[in-house]
């Protein structure tokens, strides 16, 4: 078995990431803007805008997400081959991980609403489908590895 490209998980993972990011931006800047103002204000907080230091960790958690999701594309390839149905598996089980099940836990507290929540979720499935794509696409075994794991195969 060939060894991860840490390399290149770095370089998808930081692609995937800027995905995720720029989804992110559009989903809850944009489209879920009025419904996280509201959510927030009957918590008790004020609906401003975030400030520059939550803008960046939201960006850094994105790039993380990104290299994670990469980093489990390099580990998937050897049982399910390479190509997009892994890395899709791949960003769905991150999204599963840390997008799904880290929003349950405030509906079920009612903390947001469950449309909110459901809607956000849905939209991020399909984010976390086009990061995965994208950092899967860029990531490769180094040649020495592939060689390695050819001549193993044969």
């Amino acid at each position: 078995m060939s060894k991860i490209n840490l390399a290149r998980v770095i370089l998808g993972g930081v692609i995937a990431g800027i995905v995720i990011d720029v989804c992110e931006g559009i989903l809850n800047g944009v489209i879920l803007k009025q419904q996280w103002a509201d959510a927030f204000i009957a918590l008790g907080k004020t609906s401003d805008t975030m400030s520059v230091k939550q803008i960046v960790a939201f960006n850094l958690w994105g790039i993380a997400a990104g290299i994670i999701t990469v980093w489990l594309y390099a580990g998937l390839r050897p049982r399910f081959g390479a190509g997009p149905r892994t890395a899709i598996v791949a960003g769905l089980t991150v999204w599963a991980l840390a997008f799904a099940l880290a929003t349950a836990v405030p509906v079920f507290f009612h903390l947001y609403p469950v449309g909110l929540g459901l809607t956000s979720v849905a939209l991020e499935a399909f984010e976390m489908i086009l990061a995965g794509l994208a950092g899967g696409a860029l990531y490769k075994e180094s040649a020495a590895e592939s060689a390695r794991s050819m001549t193993a195969r044969a």
